[in-house]
């Protein structure tokens, strides 16, 4: 029966986030359970293997508000961070809230999060 397990294990830990997602899902209608116990449930591997509530896509939002004397530093850092005309940059600075990016890998939505508030903008992440 061990060695059972650790193939179900070795078998889970190369399943993408997606499909663990998938998974969770399937084993909470299967069992009648909710996702806690699921993942107690679950070997340990597997629910170590890649936690599905961890977003790994985010939608990045300029927020309203933004002080005048630092719309031109956030209207460079708009540019910098979408590759806007000077134009488009400054009515989307003039417009907030308005989307940044509709969709961004974590890394990127903080990159450009840091940027922008560091331009003297606010930023808004919103998990896919």
């Amino acid at each position: 029966m061990t060695q059972v397990l650790e193939d179900l294990v070795e078998k889970l830990s190369h399943l993408s986030v997606l499909d663990m997602a998938k998974l969770k899902t399937k084993l909470e209608e299967k069992w009648g359970v909710t996702a806690a116990v699921a993942v107690a449930a679950a070997p340990a591997g597997a629910a170590a293997a890649a936690p599905v509530s961890d977003a790994t896509d985010f939608k990045v939002t300029l927020e309203a508000g933004i002080p005048d004397d630092k719309k031109i530093s956030v209207i460079k850092a708009v540019r910098e961070v979408t590759g806007l005309g000077l134009k488009e940059a400054k009515d989307l600075v003039e417009g907030a809230p308005k989307d940044l990016k509709p969709t961004a890998p974590k890394a990127e939505a903080e990159t450009i999060k840091q940027k922008i508030e560091a331009a003297g903008g606010k930023v808004k992440l919103t998990a896919l």
